[in-house]
């Protein structure tokens, strides 16, 4: 990239939005933002969104948080990982009693309203605004380039997505020009499959005006897709910016198990080895350890684990331990948990620190019904184990099955729960 366009990125500002609560991803965001769920083994999810930044000569960052901060705040730090801690900065930025009625977000225009003071108070010319649950690689540069060669208002960036998907996301209708002629959020029957990827590049001053203007509004929902994109459609230069490389909004239980799947495949739909590099904050541990008895195949296995069994087509976070006999099959395990010897774990996300005792079956059966707490979310037969959960020897779990975290040995009242079934701590089995 030339030297010009880097320096034009010293005037550009991003903001990532990264408060989301992510109920659709179940217990998985239960503690913790939906940008800071694990993803690939060692990242997290907002790991994507700050090493594109970083790689595009981005260096002055705001993170915008909300639920459940904690997690995120500890993971990003000063930004050292992302080279943030001495080129340019990085704010981690929550909500305060201050402009407007309340300290809770109501949307995600609302939320960079709330913190419109630190935008006005910035020296910069563009403000990207970005979702911190988003995984894709790309060249912001591009972006930029392409906002200000058009003379743009607003650029969103957009990408294709299958038509029966389209109707999950915001629908862009353009001209010949790229000029953005109609936009529909979340449309019952979409007019085409070109989607808005939650990207948007304002100048600096409209965006200070639009969203000082949509506040006073008190029928605006305050969100820049529903409200701000479709206001300036009618008096302003929307353009639209194509992205023709992987790019998947994770915000279900099922694109989330999808999306680190597609890290397997042959070639993987999303390179992690190229020079585009994903940074991440990442503890020292031991190089990963396959025993004699150890079969693996088409997997992604961190640092610090311990691989006794079988592991197939699967995604293992650092310091998971599978003992010998046991057999893990098209699942994700998180950070530190322990699969004991002769189980079976079967098409299951399993978060920190579970421990799955000796002989047990997870992901058990042919029967697909619905979780009876969850059945919008968990109904393509993936079975969740939460935080730190521990499954007692012997225990048989079905399909959309929910283990809660915390729940342990004692929870369980029987070593048979059936598909759709969910386990409490401290209420035994519950069998709704």
């Amino acid at each position: 990239m030339p030297v010009e366009a880097n320096k034009r990125m010293k005037r550009v500002l991003a903001l990532i939005l990264a408060g989301g609560r992510g109920e659709r991803l179940s217990i998985l965001s239960q503690e913790r933002a939906k940008p800071a769920v694990p993803f690939a083994g060692k990242y997290r999810m907002i790991d994507f969104t700050l090493s594109n930044c970083a790689n595009s000569e981005i260096h002055n960052v705001a993170v915008l948080t909300q639920y459940c901060p904690h997690s995120i705040n500890d993971h990003i730090g000063i930004g050292r990982p992302w080279d943030l801690d001495r080129r340019g900065g990085i704010r981690l930025l929550q909500p305060y009693l201050g402009r407007g009625d309340s300290d809770w977000y109501k949307g995600t225009a609302d939320a960079v309203y709330q913190n419109l003071r630190y935008v006005e108070e910035q020296d910069f010319e563009l403000v990207l605004i970005l979702g911190g649950d988003h995984i894709y690689k790309m060249d912001y540069r591009n972006l930029i380039t392409f906002h200000e060669q058009k003379e743009a208002d607003l650029t969103i960036g957009a990408t294709e997505v299958p038509l029966r998907e389209a109707r999950r996301f915001g629908v862009i209708t353009t001209d010949s020009r790229g000029m953005v002629i109609d936009f529909a959020e979340k449309p019952k029957k979409p007019k085409g499959s070109l989607i808005s990827m939650g990207i948007y590049v304002f100048n600096r001053q409209k965006l200070i005006d639009c969203l000082i203007e949509d506040a006073e509004d008190k029928t605006s929902a305050h969100d820049f897709g529903r409200s701000i994109v479709t206001r300036l459609l009618t008096q302003d230069k929307v353009f639209a910016y194509s992205f023709h490389g992987y790019w998947r909004d994770v915000g279900t239980v099922q694109s989330y198990w999808q999306a680190n799947m597609d890290l397997l495949a042959s070639p993987p739909a999303l390179a992690l080895e190229d020079d585009w590099v994903i940074y991440t904050k990442s503890e020292e541990r031991t190089p990963a350890f396959l025993s004699d008895t150890a079969r693996v195949t088409n997997s992604l296995i961190s640092h610090g684990c311990i691989i006794e069994g079988s592991l197939n087509h699967s995604v293992l976070s650092p310091g998971v331990k599978v003992g010998s006999g046991a057999v893990i099959n098209d699942s994700i395990v998180m950070l530190d948990s322990v699969i004991g010897r002769g189980s079976v774990v079967d098409r299951c996300i399993l978060d920190k620190e579970v421990v799955v005792g000796e002989d047990c079956y997870l992901g058990f059966g042919d029967d697909f019904s619905p979780n009876k707490e969850e059945s919008s979310i968990l109904n393509t037969g993936i079975s969740l184990v939460g935080k730190r959960a521990r499954i007692p020897p012997g225990t048989k779990i079905g399909r959309n099955c929910k283990v809660y975290p915390q729940v342990t040995e004692s929870d369980f009242v029987t070593n048979w729960i059936p598909s759709g079934e969910s386990v409490k701590e401290g209420k035994g089995a519950k069998l709704a």
